[in-house]
């Protein structure tokens, strides 16, 4: 870094005061991505420090990308440049809370542990199941739009969202929307930069509406002997009267990683689709005679979970990137969106390519969601996974989808774009990078396209 540079991160420092700022090598190493270090972290208390501290770096030329507990870090391309962590930790209140009208303000800084705590004894929720768990920031989660399974019945994080304060890079806090459930005043700004990966401008707080907890909760396991069984009973499921609270298509491996380690620990040999359904005993009961009944039909009759079996799994199945890679050091996720229609036939030639290559292969389909995670846990060189990567990639171009790597070393994002070919709409994308971050110091070259 220029003599320059570090003049200015001493006065972007300045603008928080000492207290809220860190050069160690230690705490700028917690937040290296892909082998990048920041030169300090920042930790403003405030929208308006946020916003104070994007307009100083934007007249310095300084890099920065917003984090809190680094649950999301690690997904997108090797950052271009990265001179500042800001770091939203100080920013965990909640601002404003109504229980009767299913709404709750909070700074982006909160974790969602936290934050479902903090309305819990209300017997309400935010229906989330992201990447990082209860570790994830709200932040994080509405940057990168994370979901899991639950997105099923209750939609993405950017379906939640009734308003929110941004920080943008010419010092301002700009706000959008509500705080009520019926709110609207015009374009709605919040579902811009919900998945913008921190590329726009920083979330620093936002309105949710809530839902209520379910009473109680089951899981079903359905073994499906084969990829024609599971397809017949994901229509099955699907289109009955039922209302999952989420479904999962999960291969041999995947089962037998997400039963390890709990009483229910074996060897899985068939495909297997796991349903969690919501709601009173009786409705729970409901729901298991109905589900026997489609499964018997199509020939996997389920078995019931019981109640402190379920949780943990569902836990393993949303958060990959919190044990796979501890698990399986070297691993590579991949994240596949594309029609629910072709799932059982993305998955068979996922299959087939990962046989041929002699990679174990861990996948786990969100049925009814259109999005599919496989988890590549051993090859013999890297070029042989760089390969097998893109042949995946475009067998689901070829399915009407796109391939992204969520997780895996830098030096696979050296030799492989994170998120694949551009679509039409990137020119469009572009415009908007440049009216919101002109000079591109947000998060610089890690999101779709190099923004």
């Amino acid at each position: 870094m220029t003599s320059a540079s570090q003049s200015a991160l001493s006065g972007l420092a300045s603008l928080l005061g000492a207290a809220r700022a860190a050069t160690d090598p230690a705490t700028c190493a917690s937040l290296a991505i892909d082998g990048v270090t920041p030169s300090c972290v920042l930790y403003p208390s405030s929208a308006e420090q946020v916003a104070a501290v994007l307009q100083y770096a934007a007249e310095h030329d300084l890099a920065v990308i917003p984090c809190r507990n680094a649950t999301k870090l690690g997904v997108g391309n090797l950052p271009r440049r990265y001179d500042v962590a800001l770091s939203l930790k100080e920013m965990n209140r909640v601002r404003h809370y109504e229980a009767a009208d299913l709404t709750v303000t909070a700074e982006t800084g909160m974790t969602l542990g936290d934050f479902q705590d903090s309305i819990a004894r209300d017997r309400l929720w935010l229906p989330l199941d992201p990447p990082g768990a209860a570790r994830a920031s709200l932040g994080g989660i509405l940057a990168t739009n994370a979901s899991g399974p639950l997105r099923l019945l209750y939609g993405a994080p950017r379906d939640m969202v009734l308003g929110m304060k941004i920080a943008t890079t010419e010092g301002k806090v700009i706000k959008t929307g509500g705080r009520v459930v019926k709110n609207v005043a015009g374009y709605d700004l919040a579902k811009l930069l919900v998945g913008s990966y921190g590329t726009l401008g920083v979330i620093v707080e936002a309105s949710f509406k809530l839902f209520p907890l379910p009473s109680e909760r089951a899981t079903f396991a359905l073994s499906t002997g084969a990829l024609s069984i599971a397809r017949d009973l994901r229509r099955r499921i699907l289109h009955s009267p039922l209302q999952p609270m989420r479904v999962v298509l999960l291969n041999p491996l995947a089962a037998t990683l997400v039963l390890a380690g709990t009483p229910l620990a074996r060897e899985v040999a068939e495909p297997e689709i796991w349903a969690e359904v919501g709601g009173s005993a009786r409705v729970i009961e409901r729901c298991a005679r109905e589900l026997d009944e489609l499964g018997r039909a199509a020939g996997a009759p389920p078995r019931r979970l019981e109640s402190a079996e379920g949780p943990p799994c569902w836990l393993r199945i949303s958060d990959l990137r919190g044990w796979i890679p501890e698990t399986f050091p070297g691993a590579v996720i991949l994240k596949v969106a594309l029609p629910d229609a072709a799932s059982e036939e993305f998955l068979s030639r996922a299959s087939q390519e990962a046989e041929n290559d002699k990679v174990r292969l861990a996948s786990f389909a969100q049925l009814g969601v259109g999005i599919l995670h496989l988890c590549l846990l051993k090859t013999e060189s890297a070029a042989k996974l760089i390969a097998l990567i893109r042949r995946l990639r475009v067998a689901a171009q070829d399915l009407g989808g796109a391939l992204m790597l969520e997780c895996c070393h830098w030096d696979i994002k050296s030799r492989v774009d994170v998120w694949g070919p551009t679509g039409d709409d990137f020119a469009l994308m572009s415009k908007v990078k440049a009216a919101w971050d002109p000079k591109r110091i947000l998060a610089p070259g890690r999101f779709v396209g190099g923004l």
